[in-house]
């Protein structure tokens, strides 16, 4: 049986972690690799400590279960070197597959954990296509670290794209791009000695052509899928501004057609996805930030009449799955993964629709809760295992605070709650659940009551259809002003939405923001039609 006869590879038979090939993956590579995991239109990007397991587990919850593998989904970003050369934090980051742990006498580079200590990233059932991403700026190292998670995964990335400052102090990420010969050598090394497959994400530079060198470096040495932010290096914080699109758009048009290309940035709400691929020819469209706010970008909405309990749409046709409904699932993820216990019962979540005498017993039923109950002492398999911090469980907290993000600012007790939850008190979480549930619901009820005065008081319009009236920021365009950007995807505060964050210029223009002296000459070169020559690494 060739390999192409044998399916992609997280669903070809596994043993000690990899597909059954005469004892050897089949390594593909460029396109035939990319249609082996799918042809994935959709990435969940790699995120530092926040695109672990549980978050890759709700974000693909939300698409229908036969199509759940056809989001390729990224590790959060790990530092190869310590990834290499420190057990604590490789067991602390990276917790494979339970069913493939190799026996103590397999010379396999994985850590030995006593088995009830394993958690699932890579499970070829349920959490696949997955590619682990690493920061580098050392071949030898960063083959080491991908050999330990090489049979857990279908790709290792490079990251190239990271511009924060601890990236510049630690030499990786953005800050490479000037040593093209250093990250050539890194991929080169991947390409020829790793099981599977490398590829690279990378940030635009200065100049078209020069985006267009460096991308043709990165394919030339070995890469099989780039990943093009649309964003320069200098472009975050306050300065994030926009993606260009446009040079996604060059690099497509003049690579050749079999290389494959990833378009991020600009990625605020699921209708984005399809302008994206138009726009820049892309063979797929990764999300971070607006997949952070909204795990349930990637998800088309349900038809009208169909939303169920989950998903709210309003008089406007505009909405979005509930944070209740969106928080609950992740809870339950984390009990039944992270946690390995069966999530809590939970009774159905509110609709005005219900009958009033459900809403009053589920009423009463809360209000009989009482206070928190005392928590239960750990077992000593319990604090051994607690030594080892688990990574889902980590992220929960700052999660938290970006979905709930509109809903906080308007319930403050919700707010405070999540605040003082400390990692793996369950109960914690569980209360700022209750708290969430109950402030969706009032909600939902105070919407209800608007329209009806709005009804019975013989107007046509509800508050919120004249909130959404054409506006002078409406005739902007929407992908070039932030206001345009707010009006075009602002949701009632208990739906997820996205965070749109105003454009430079917009925040320079309100004091918000300050240029410094070299962004100040660069714009007034730019302005006098100054040409600036920009070298090319060789």
């Amino acid at each position: 049986m060739d390999s192409e006869e044998r399916g992609p590879p997280h669903q070809q038979p596994v043993c000690n972690g990899k597909p059954e090939t005469h004892g050897r993956r089949a390594k593909l590579h460029g396109r035939a690799f990319y249609e082996s995991i799918g042809s994935p239109k959709v990435v969940l990007a790699p995120m530092v400590e926040q695109s672990e397991f549980a978050w890759r587990m709700l974000s693909r919850s939300f698409l229908p279960p036969s199509s759940q593998n056809s989001l390729l989904a990224y590790s959060p970003m790990f530092h190869s070197k310590m990834f290499h050369e420190q057990r604590n934090y490789r067991d602390s980051h990276f917790q494979p597959l339970k069913s493939a742990l190799p026996s103590p006498v397999d010379n396999c580079h994985l850590s030995q954990l006593p088995e009830s200590e394993r958690h699932l990233d890579g499970n070829p059932n349920f959490d696949r296509p997955l590619t682990v991403q690493f920061c580098s700026n050392d071949p030898d190292d960063l083959l080491a670290a991908a050999k330990h998670v090489a049979p857990f995964c279908d790709a290792v990335d490079l990251n190239l794209g990271c511009p924060q400052g601890i990236a510049k102090r630690g030499n990786y990420g953005a800050f490479l791009q000037e040593d093209w010969g250093l990250i050539s050598r890194m991929i080169e090394r991947l390409h020829d000695e790793l099981d599977v497959p490398v590829t690279a994400k990378m940030r635009v530079l200065e100049t078209r052509e020069k985006t267009l060198g460096y991308a043709k470096m990165l394919l030339d040495a070995g890469a099989s899928i780039i990943t093009v932010h649309g964003r320069r290096r200098e472009q975050k914080g306050h300065n994030t501004g926009l993606a260009d699109w446009s040079m996604i758009r060059y690099l497509r048009e003049n690579l050749p057609k079999e290389a494959v290309i990833f378009a991020n940035g600009n990625i605020l709400q699921h209708e984005d996805i399809d302008k994206c691929l138009v726009e820049t020819g892309a063979d797929a469209v990764m999300s971070a930030e607006g997949n952070l706010y909204d795990p349930t970008i990637f998800a088309t909405p349900p038809p009208i009449g169909e939303e169920g309990r989950e998903y709210w749409r309003g008089r406007d046709g505009k909405g979005g799955f509930r944070m209740d409904a969106v928080m609950r699932r992740y809870l339950d993820i984390i009990h039944k993964y992270a946690l390995g216990r069966d999530p809590p019962e939970r009774k159905p979540l509110f609709l005005p629709s219900d009958p009033p005498e459900a809403v009053e017993t589920s009423d009463a039923e809360e209000e009989q809760q009482g206070p928190p109950k005392k928590k239960r002492k750990q077992s000593k398999a319990e604090r051994r295992q607690s030594k080892i911090a688990n990574p889902n469980l980590t992220a929960m907290q700052a999660h938290l605070f970006h979905l709930l993000r509109p809903l906080v600012s308007e319930h403050h007790n919700v707010r405070d709650a999540l605040a003082t939850a400390r990692m793996g008190d369950m109960d914690a979480f569980e209360r700022v659940l209750k708290l969430v549930e109950r402030a969706v619901k009032q909600g939902l009820i105070a919407y209800e009551k608007e329209q009806t005065e709005q009804t019975n008081g013989g107007h046509t319009d509800s508050k919120a259809e004249i909130r959404h009236r054409s506006t002078p920021e409406e005739t902007e365009d929407p992908y070039t002003s932030s206001l345009a950007a707010v009006t075009r995807c602002k949701r009632r505060w208990w739906v997820c939405q996205p965070y749109v964050r105003p454009v430079p210029k917009e925040a320079i223009e309100k004091g918000s923001m300050q240029l410094s002296k070299k962004e100040k000459k660069r714009l007034e070169q730019e302005s006098l039609g100054t040409k600036v020559e920009v070298e090319i690494p060789k």
